[in-house]
């Protein structure tokens, strides 16, 4: 029997591969986390607009407080990536096949739950760098997901830098730069660091 169950799962392997629509082997997402890595220096290859969607619709999965969204995304393909901040400063941002700003909405305009036919009003958004910290980490994940690298260079808190993007790039001025995440295709074999560090972990109390 175990002889006959052999034979079966061989047949359907070999169909399997001989299925030119088969589609490639996706990583899972433990795997994902695990292989995740910084890379700064890209082929220069262009991104294309599937690939950018890919990673735009897994940032915009992640969690938010109140579900408020506060996120906004800055997309940069052209000449205009030497006016990113550290754009003169290694390969990261040069060779980038793209440069994804992640911004958030300081504040937003909302109607209130108890009382919606009253006027809207603008209230401050107490957690957007919380929330788009989740959107820039599930950026990463996404393109390490789909072979592509990336690097978080930061932004924001840093007054100069979102300074100079801010005026660069014309954001609204309840709008600030959390990250700079460059992605693109790697030009080199870079490798994952291993963080497991067991002592770091406290369980009921410290």
């Amino acid at each position: 029997m175990k002889r006959i169950l052999l034979v079966l799962a061989t047949i359907i392997a070999v169909a399997a591969c001989g299925n030119s629509e088969t589609p490639a082997p996706v990583k899972g997402a433990i795997e994902t986390i695990m292989s995740r890595k910084s890379v700064r220096s890209f082929t220069g290859d262009k991104l294309s607009e599937d690939q950018l969607n890919t990673l735009l619709k897994a940032a915009m999965a992640a969690p938010t407080a109140g579900n408020s969204q506060p996120w906004q995304f800055l997309v940069v393909t052209d000449e205009a990536k030497a006016s990113i901040p550290g754009a003169d400063r290694g390969d990261a941002i040069k060779t980038a096949g793209a440069v994804i700003i992640v911004c958030g909405e300081t504040t937003q305009t909302r109607t209130s739950r108890d009382n919606p036919d009253a006027a809207p009003v603008v209230v401050p958004n107490g957690f957007w760098y919380e929330d788009c910290s989740a959107a820039a980490e599930n950026l990463l994940l996404a393109a390490e997901a789909i072979d592509l690298g990336a690097v978080w260079l930061s932004c924001y808190p840093n007054e100069g830098k979102c300074a100079a993007v801010k005026a660069a790039f014309g954001l609204p001025e309840n709008v600030e730069p959390l990250a700079i995440i460059p992605v693109g295709v790697p030009a080199g074999n870079d490798e994952p660091k291993d963080k497991w560090k067991p002592e770091k972990i406290h369980y009921n109390q410290w």
